[in-house]
């Protein structure tokens, strides 16, 4: 059973309004095939189904039909709940994108379902709670076909869990999908599904959209209604959202999710702005590693284009500094020592070898070994957003890379790798993330352009916290000026 609160119903009125911004479809407008279905937006689907074109039993039916074809590629779904789907579509229901089909990521509680947070040791697990974000992300009438593939504890950038067989990337089934909102990702990516839940606790939506060629927003701190995850943490690094095709889709589910704050409020971005912004770019890695020429050329491509759109464009180093990821992977470390302690109360004994992950244990090792300085650590990760800030003194946006290459193969980044030199290659790779999740500050990731063999690159876009609405601008204007929407996976699977 899904439970919404009157609460998150009640909100969910606002996305009426977001559906409203936009021209209605009619009967002669009724999509002709499954491809007309799969290509169109969750605006273009909830449009459908309210007009008539289209019912929600349809699309609900369809989606299943493509799910279950993709996933014989792609493996990216960890448990499937299509009846529930088709009976709550039976149902009826409320909300804006009432009929809108998703998938919720793993490492999420939805009540009455399986949650393995990519884990072996919690292959059995099955909900019994969730949180506010999911009561507010079904009120506004998604419905749900079952849960996304993660990697354990959403601890790494690959999609590749021991619980199952890796995710494979719908352009290239030998290569990742990122993480750890992966199999979110790929569904979107493939046509299954028009958006679907992610969350983003050091790059975990945008890694998967850079590598699946899709949009992927994390939102600032406190944005949206609170998250899965231990209460009372010092510091909250992890953001939840959605992969999907659309800036407008992007857009339009933020303002239907927003719930007052200290925040500015964003509302619903409708389109680009009339304002030009002061935009810098840097292509040089944080931390100093090698960044992909293709990558680079991404970057240099997308500055040229926003100058060309009127932005005051100028070029810089990499303005963060490096050193505060050494701080973040610890701090990471301990939330993964606190979630094995946990399951270790739970089932009243030691985890053993063959509980958990290498990964998972070496990340927990780093944060043992230097547990004793945890305090200074999260005072220095608190303090950042300042720093963080200062960055933005005289510009409105930062523009760099998302990750530092195209995905990689699959077994590039397993977590069966000695700690050292995954840790050494995910450092390298994944360094234009985590600064923002930090701060608490707001990114988006957008498709720029394939890679010669045929792989997506994509760059980042990040602002000070509370500035989504700048982003989103700026986002709907690249949309426009170098349209990525056409773009289908060399594996489409619909």
């Amino acid at each position: 059973m899904i439970r919404i609160s009157r609460r998150a119903a009640l909100k969910s009125s606002a996305g009426f309004g977001v559906l409203a911004s936009f021209a209605c479809s009619n009967d002669a407008d009724r999509p002709s095939s499954q491809s007309d279905l799969a290509e169109m937006d969750a605006i273009e689907t909830a449009q459908a189904i309210k007009s008539g074109a289209v019912t929600a039993a349809e699309i609900i039916g369809a989606a299943i039909d493509r799910a279950e074809a993709a996933e014989k590629k792609i493996n990216a779904i960890v448990t499937a709940y299509y009846d529930t789907a088709r009976d709550q579509v039976a149902a009826a229901g409320e909300g804006a994108w009432f009929g809108v089909p998703t998938f919720v990521k793993d490492l999420n509680n939805v009540i009455g379902q399986r949650t393995t947070y990519g884990s072996r040791a919690f292959e059995d697990n099955v909900a019994t709670e969730q949180s506010p974000f999911i009561d507010a992300f079904f009120a506004n009438g998604l419905i749900s076909l079952g849960k996304s593939a993660t990697p354990e504890f959403g601890l790494t950038a690959t999609t590749e869990p021991m619980i199952d067989a890796p995710t494979r990337n719908p352009w290239n089934l030998d290569h990742s999908v990122g993480g750890s909102s992966g199999g979110a990702a790929a569904l979107v990516a493939a046509r299954v599904v028009p958006v679907a839940h992610a969350s983003d606790g050091g790059g975990s939506i945008r890694i998967p959209a850079s590598c699946c060629g899709v949009v992927g927003l994390k939102p600032s701190r406190g944005r949206t209604p609170r998250p899965d995850g231990p209460a009372g943490r010092v510091l909250e690094i992890s953001q939840h959202g959605v992969e999907t095709r659309t800036v407008r889709d992007t857009a339009a589910f933020f303002a239907m999710m927003e719930v007052a704050s200290d925040l500015p409020a964003v509302g619903f971005i409708e389109g680009p702005s009339d304002a030009r912004k002061k935009i810098a770019f840097f292509t040089d890695s944080p931390v100093g590693a090698g960044v992909d020429p293709e990558v680079v050329a991404a970057v240099n491509e997308t500055a040229r284009v926003l100058e060309d759109l009127g932005h005051e464009v100028t070029a810089i180093s990499s303005p963060f500094d490096a050193g505060v990821l050494q701080d973040f992977t610890l701090y990471w470390g301990a939330g993964a020592a606190a979630a094995v302690a946990n399951w270790e109360t739970a089932t009243g004994r030691k985890a053993g070898y063959h509980d958990f992950e290498p990964w998972t244990y070496g990340v927990i090792d780093y944060y043992e070994a230097r547990r004793d300085t945890l305090d200074d650590v999260v005072g220095r990760l608190i303090s950042y957003e300042e720093d963080y800030t200062r960055v933005f003194s005289d510009i409105d946006l930062v523009l760099s890379p998302t990750l530092a290459g195209p995905p990689p193969t699959i077994g590039y980044l397993a977590p069966s790798h000695a700690f050292t030199v995954n840790l050494e290659r995910l450092t390298d790779f994944v360094c234009f993330t985590q600064f923002m999740n930090i701060a608490g500050a707001p990114a988006i990731s957008l498709p720029a352009k394939m890679s010669r063999k045929g792989l997506p690159i994509g760059v980042q876009l990040a602002a000070p916290p509370g500035n989504e609405q700048m982003i989103l601008e700026v986002a709907y204007e690249l949309e426009e000026a170098a349209p990525w929407r056409h773009r289908k996976p060399n594996a489409h699977l619909v």
